[in-house]
């Protein structure tokens, strides 16, 4: 296990360093200047050279990148052009606000999804499974910035139930301890905190947590129809095991890899989609952020922020490959 976990390490280093090179490539591709964004429109040709003079703009790729990634070597993201301040000094005052979101967006997902797919399979050909098979495909057509403005407009607008936009009130009073305002709500024993905060989560979460819900869905449904055509599942109900044993104990275990899989696959969508959605809902987190700094040609942000979100993805799939072992125990790595 651990020489199998050495390799794939070594393994993501040139995918996080090919991710470094694209984006930085990219990002140059766009038009505009960064250096006129800072100064206005009205600024002179010779102050936008100095500028870009400050900030290096001026200087050949190749040197621009290699200072970028001999920053990167030493930990450094670089600072913000616009704000002048460390790009790992921003993003860990927005991280708590994203990984709050989407935790909150996958913890539906795999519930609503996996409990759903276990039903529709268990059901199959019933109302119950043509019902979920219809949510599925709606949920994986529609697009997040669609379905966002939907959930404004009926549960914000119309109803009025749900804020639309933000984490919490203008009226609250919030010490951040660790910038998750539901586990600081329980640290500091504020019930009213925790439900502003879970009426500003809802609509976002359930935006964000659409696709993925629906996805898991299908496969859970694919995978456990297979595993009940088993063998052992017929010799589990020949013993008089009960039905939810068979579902649960023989066959949900069984089936489970490719759920897994997905579910790992999915945490890239809810950093990718939570740009999308951060932005409809207002969301002061890292997707907002780094959409604001594509806006304004902040290279270091969006440089850095993307190799964060690329860590994070390979990280997942690597502890995805290691639970493989723990759900079945045939598997060997070597």
């Amino acid at each position: 296990m651990l020489s199998f976990t050495a390799r794939r390490i070594a393994e993501s280093v040139p995918v996080l360093v090919g991710v470094s090179i694209v984006v930085f490539l990219f990002l140059r591709l766009i038009p505009g200047d960064p250096a006129l964004v800072l100064l206005g429109e009205r600024a002179n040709e010779q102050g936008i050279q100095r500028m870009r003079d400050a900030m290096g703009l001026n200087q050949p790729l190749h040197i621009q990148y290699w200072r970028f990634a001999d920053r990167l070597a030493h930990g450094d993201l670089g600072r913000s052009i616009r704000t002048g301040r460390p790009v790992l000094e921003e993003a860990a005052g927005r991280f708590p606000a994203t990984i709050e979101l989407g935790v909150t967006a996958l913890t539906i997902a795999v519930v609503i999804g996996v409990g759903g797919g276990v039903v529709s399979a268990t059901w199959r050909g019933s109302v119950v499974d043509h019902a979920a098979r219809v949510f599925s495909l709606v949920g994986i057509s529609m697009p997040i910035f669609w379905l966002g403005l939907v959930l404004i407009w009926l549960f914000a607008v119309q109803l009025q139930w749900l804020p639309s936009d933000g984490r919490l009130d203008s009226t609250t009073r919030y010490a951040p301890r660790t910038g998750f305002v539901l586990l600081d709500a329980a640290l500091q024993g504020r019930g009213d905190l925790a439900v502003t905060a879970l009426r500003h989560l809802v609509l976002p979460a359930l935006a964000l947590s659409t696709v993925p819900m629906a996805i898991i869905a299908r496969m859970t449904r694919s995978s456990m129809l297979e595993v009940l055509r088993q063998d052992y599942i017929r010799t589990a109900r020949a013993k008089g095991l009960k039905e939810y044993l068979v579902t649960t104990r023989h066959a949900l275990k069984n089936a489970s890899l490719p759920v897994v899989t997905i579910i790992g696959l999915q945490v890239g969508f809810l950093l990718s989609g939570a740009i999308l959605t951060e932005t409809i809902f207002s969301w002061p987190g890292i997707g907002r952020w780094v959409f604001e700094a594509i806006l304004n040609r902040d290279y270091p942000v969006v440089q850095g922020i993307t190799l964060v979100v690329a860590f994070i993805f390979v990280a997942v799939n690597l502890l995805v490959d290691v639970l493989y072992a723990a759900l079945d125990p045939r598997i060997r790595y070597r």
